[in-house]
């Protein structure tokens, strides 16, 4: 049989955080503590149990999600990341990405994780409003998480960052203006999601109970159309339902779902 000749794609999850956000309904755990050496352990033999099922194959991307795996040690990153690489042949233009959040613990790991070999980040902002941010219980404020991603274009060749629209009383005026903030801060890719009220997260025990309410069918059809217009009209024209790039800059490991490509995953939630 002619092995298949497509890059593969690897996702590595890492499923700790240092706090559940009330939206998320993601295989993710808060722990004070994690036994790092075994979880790097578990993670590598995880990994070669996969190579085991895909021989010779190249691979075209890894992507570290969570969880929030810039909690990860970059010692564990980089052990991932060689280990891949020497089971599968890497793509000569292999991305790398890293999803995390903008602490400033954690951007202070961004000099480390790039020397790890990470070429790639996504970075959790989710608002540029701090009473947004303090309604969806983040662990930043504006100013930490604007320092982040600046830290975070100093050290990586291509930056993303999330944000999360359609909250209870959001106006499309508001929205507007904070995205035409987003957008000036000149990442190549953007990741904008509307909230949704996923089952037993606390935010759906909070909308059972009447004290939570998103905006309408119709209003949050008005946030997404003008989201796609602005976001077109920035050069940074939406590619799947969420996701936002410069023509060339889309996630190639994002891609590789959305076109039923083959993908390895290692870790709990893979």
């Amino acid at each position: 049989m002619t092995p298949d000749k497509t890059p593969l794609a690897l996702y590595v999850h890492w499923p700790f955080c240092v706090s559940k956000c009330p939206y998320c309904d993601f295989n993710s755990h808060v722990r004070d503590v994690v036994d790092q050496q075994a979880w790097r352990d578990s993670l590598l033999a995880d990994l070669a149990y996969e190579a085991e099922a895909l021989p010779d194959r190249t691979l075209g991307s890894i992507f570290f999600g969570g969880g929030t795996p810039s909690l990860m040690p970059p010692a564990t990153v980089a052990a991932i990341i060689a280990a891949a690489q020497t089971i599968w042949t890497p793509a000569p233009d292999i991305e790398i990405t890293l999803e995390a959040n903008p602490s400033s613990v954690e951007a202070a790991r961004f000099a480390d994780l790039a020397a790890a070999g990470v070429n790639r980040v996504s970075l959790g902002l989710q608002s540029l409003d701090n009473m947004a941010l303090k309604f969806l219980d983040r662990a930043h404020d504006v100013t930490e998480g604007l320092g982040a991603l600046d830290t975070a274009q100093r050290h990586f060749g291509r930056v993303s960052f999330d944000l999360i629209y359609a909250l209870p009383d959001q106006s499309l005026a508001a929205w507007q203006a904070e995205l035409a903030r987003a957008l000036a801060f000149g990442t190549e890719h953007l990741s904008l999601y509307q909230l949704t009220i996923e089952p037993g997260t606390r935010f759906a025990t909070e909308a059972a109970r009447g004290r939570l309410t998103i905006p309408d069918g119709d209003s949050a059809a008005d946030l997404f159309e003008a989201t796609r217009a602005m976001t077109a009209a920035a050069g940074l024209p939406a590619y799947e339902t969420s996701n936002h790039a410069r023509p060339g800059a889309e996630s190639r490991h994002n891609l590789t779902y959305w076109r039923y490509g083959d993908y390895a995953g290692v870790g709990p939630g893979a």
